[in-house]
């Protein structure tokens, strides 16, 4: 297996993106995909307070693992450019859900991709600083990714554009729209409307990537923004055919009205073997308000057929005890199958 075919392997096994997908339709041009997972787990552990000192139960757990179903559609309108669109929800298939059939819309965009002049989309899609940046570190199911993820200043009213690769570089840059349209006095937001934008650059040339990012991280973006820029500086090199590493940090200066600075920096590695892949990452978290931690996540994950795996992780936040009572056991395991389609 060459580096560049282990990339490929781990990022089938591992990523939320990869996706066993069947063609329904593939005609003249115009393509059609249909992909998804079914995802079942049992889920326990983790922190017996909240970071207010409320005791929480941490009892065991049937759950769903992020099952989702999805639509992939391409046409081609000249040799260079094509029309895309994707449309992805994701349902809770752990229960009899009779109210509705799915619970989020979590991908719904389209645009225009051109190998001389890149790629335009707009909608709901996951960041661009994901996707170019702190993505080599999303080998979890489910806990253990401390960088900013999909959701960062993006999903709904997005804009977004990157340019081919050229000599191994790829730069992009998005845009999102916090939009006050239709709202009373009331319940408008006292930041008012705003726009969020996000950039940077990514370098890859055989079994090296790295990516660097800044995020307009306003107030509305998720509960998470403190009106403070985010910087991210990631990367992961490919050491031989099985034995992957990834190193990154991200930093966000402390906000007087918000707090929410931080810096945190990560380490991990991935070693596949035959039908066997295994993760450990590694996290400090350094908060400009509160305890300074370290944070650590594993998983083992077993592909019994090109459409069935079976996983079990471990992620231990280290949160900072809370005062009333020393929470002794905060590792969060989780255990499950998955069926790709």
């Amino acid at each position: 297996m060459q580096k560049k075919q282990l990339a490929v392997a781990v990022a089938s096994l591992l990523s939320i993106a990869s996706v066993q997908a069947a063609t329904l339709y593939d005609q003249e041009g115009s393509k059609l995909d249909v992909y998804g997972r079914i995802s079942m787990g049992i889920a326990g552990g983790g922190p017996e307070f909240d970071r207010a000192g409320n005791k929480v139960n941490d009892g065991a757990e049937f759950v769903d693992v992020y099952s989702r179903l999805g639509f992939r559609m391409s046409q081609a309108i000249t040799s260079d450019l094509n029309a895309f669109g994707r449309l992805e929800w994701r349902f809770t298939g752990d229960e009899r859900n009779t109210d509705q059939g799915f619970n989020e819309i979590r991908q719904s965009y389209i645009g225009l991709a051109s190998k001389q002049y890149g790629t335009l989309q707009a909608g709901n899609f996951d960041s661009l600083y994901y996707q170019f940046v702190s993505a080599p570190f999303d080998v979890y199911l489910d806990r253990g990714l401390l960088f900013n993820s999909t959701g960062l200043q993006s999903r709904g009213d997005s804009i977004g554009y990157y340019t081919p690769e050229l000599n191994g570089f790829t730069s992009f840059l998005q845009v999102k729209h916090y939009s006050e349209r239709g709202l009373t006095a009331a319940e408008q937001s006292s930041e008012g409307e705003v726009v969020a934008a996000q950039g940077g650059i990514r370098y890859q040339q055989g079994p090296f990537k790295i990516g660097f990012g800044a995020v307009e991280n306003v107030v509305r973006g998720g509960g998470s923004g403190n009106g403070e820029m985010l910087y991210g500086l990631i990367g992961a090199y490919s050491l031989t055919d099985q034995l992957s590493m990834r190193l990154g940090a991200e930093t966000q200066d402390n906000s007087d009205t918000y707090g929410g600075g931080f810096e945190t920096v990560g380490l991990g590695g991935t070693y596949s073997t035959g039908p066997w892949s295994f993760t450990a990452d590694y996290y400090n978290v350094d908060p400009d308000d509160s305890e300074e931690s370290n944070a650590w996540a594993a998983g083992a994950y077993y592909k019994v057929s090109s459409a069935f795996d079976v996983f079990v992780e471990l992620a231990d936040g280290d949160l900072p005890s809370v005062p009333q009572e020393s929470s002794q056991d905060r590792m969060y395991w989780l255990s499950g199958a998955r069926y790709h389609f």
